[in-house]
């Protein structure tokens, strides 16, 4: 373990969340399911599953250095899921150009740290406070904690990805630059039923979802919603060839692999749901939803046949019909997709923060991220203005 002097904390580097107790991870904020603001890929189990299952490890270019705050007791007071990493894949918020950019000048990109989920595009903490103690206090401590390892290391760069606001403000006063994306959420406005939703829009853009609701089953096709001991290893078995199939399409190659979903099979059944579309009496199509205290994330769809309007049926509408169903306020659909607008998911703001050890490349994506998060309020501002829902509403 490496130590950081951080005054009256003590600051170490763990390899990965195998470092922490199950009970004393789950006293961090976020990460149990008993908390009220549980987010499901924070938790020992989502993030032990990708390491027991070598999706997460050094030879797939990400190397776990989670963060570990104790008091002078050694008591854990905070944490930072962090991993050393040789590349920028599986993180969704682009830094190519960066790295292109400091190397064509002769600097060195990687390593670089990113505390952040692997996979996994969702908002949520990344600077862990334990329940009870001074917020402010834990994350100031953490985010120039992970700063100091930075220098320390004397990589690149160290960034923090899909960051809660509460975070924010420790990072921007640690030296790290924001940024800002957007995604696309659904929010429950304490809807009874589906259609109380869609008496909240306009009366053309009603009409074609009903109708595109309509077409997407049109093919004999009927949908199950499984979740708990539903998840069997059929099940799983069917679904990782879904994902297979997408995955290699989309990035070449999958991040993720047959013994990670069995693992969070087996530790995470009544977080996940998973719709599973049926034609014939075989599924053909599949999305992976996790639960949180309060929302539901969208993650992967995978499908063998092609069917006109179905990945709108899997992904978006059958999640808001669940959100509804079991009273969740928020449906996060995952990364970028201007076409969920028109299915009732609103544009939000996503922020990340970025520390740049080299001033050169400080100042010129500082200046970069300026403009750059113009161009992203004004995109937001003007995709509101063309949401599905009657003016007198929204």
């Amino acid at each position: 373990m490496l130590n950081l002097d951080r005054g009256d904390f003590i600051l170490r580097v763990c390899e990965g969340v195998g470092a922490f107790t199950q009970a004393e991870w789950s006293d961090l904020s976020g990460t149990s399911r008993e908390g009220p603001d549980y987010n499901p890929f924070l938790s020992h189990a989502f993030l032990s599953a990708l390491e027991d299952s070598g999706c997460v490890a050094p030879k797939a270019g990400w190397l776990p250095q989670f963060l570990r705050l104790e008091d002078d007791s050694g008591t854990l007071i905070g944490a930072v899921p962090c991993y050393l990493k040789s590349h920028s894949q599986g993180e969704y918020v682009f830094d190519h150009g960066w790295a292109d950019a400091f190397e064509r000048a002769g600097g060195r990109y990687y390593p670089k740290l990113q505390a952040s989920i692997p996979f996994t595009p969702a908002t949520g903490p990344r600077l862990l406070v334990r329940r009870g103690w001074d917020g402010e206090a834990v994350r100031t401590a953490l985010a120039n904690g992970l700063r100091q390892l930075t220098d320390q290391l004397g990589v690149s760069s160290a960034h923090s990805t899909f960051v809660n606001e509460k975070d924010l403000p420790s990072f921007t006063n640690a030296g790290f630059l924001h940024r800002i994306d957007q995604q696309f959420h659904f929010f429950n406005e304490r809807y009874a039923t589906y259609d109380d939703f869609l008496a909240t829009l306009a009366s053309r853009k009603r009409k074609a979802l009903k109708k595109e609701r309509r077409e997407a089953l049109a093919d004999g096709i009927s949908i199950d919603r499984l979740t708990g001991g539903q998840l069997t290893t059929d099940i799983w078995d069917i679904f990782f060839a879904f994902y297979m199939d997408t995955g290699s399409r989309k990035w070449g190659r999958p991040y993720l692999n047959r013994k990670f979903y069995a693992l969070i099979g087996e530790r995470m059944r009544d977080d996940i749901m998973l719709v599973m579309a049926r034609r014939d009496g075989r599924y053909i199509a599949g999305a992976i939803n996790f639960i949180g205290s309060d929302r539901l994330f969208g993650r992967h769809w995978g499908c063998i046949e092609d069917h006109r309007f179905l990945h709108f049926e899997v992904c978006y509408h059958q999640a808001i019909d669940f959100a509804i169903e079991r009273k969740l306020h928020v449906v996060e659909a995952g990364a970028q997709g201007e076409h969920k607008l028109a299915r009732g998911y609103l544009p939000v703001i996503t922020h990340s923060v970025h520390y740049l050890a080299h001033d050169g490349l400080r100042r010129a994506i500082d200046d970069f991220l300026r403009r750059e998060r113009e161009d992203v309020a004004l995109m937001s501002h003007v995709l509101n203005d063309h949401a599905p829902f009657r003016k007198s509403d929204h």
